[in-house]
């Protein structure tokens, strides 16, 4: 269990990377998540994770800013993304994105 909202961005970027798609609807509030999840389609491959900024709202609430860089089809590609998490029962979940940016 993550202890705070960045860790549990790290987690999650890391599971992307393996596969681990149950562990990633897991961490995700189920009142957010998709019904299902294919990792496999289309094929990314993901090379590096920044965190940009963290902000810690409240004790229950924090905003994760971060750059995924990936690799699809031979082209490069960047994920920008402002996420909100949210702690329910003492569990840090994803929630959604406040701002998504693909190039």
């Amino acid at each position: 269990m993550a202890p705070d909202a960045e860790k549990l961005m790290r987690s999650r970027y890391s599971a992307f990377v393996l596969g681990l798609g149950d562990y990633l609807m897991d961490t995700w509030d189920p009142s957010t998540r998709p019904a299902t999840m294919d990792l496999n389609e289309p094929r990314v491959r993901w090379l590096r994770l920044e965190v940009r900024r963290v902000d810690q709202i409240d004790e229950t609430r924090a905003t994760v800013e971060f750059v995924a860089f990936s690799q699809q089809r031979g082209r490069r590609m960047r994920l920008h993304e402002i996420s909100r998490f949210e702690r329910k029962d003492g569990k840090w979940l994803y929630l959604d994105p406040l701002s998504i940016k693909f190039n």
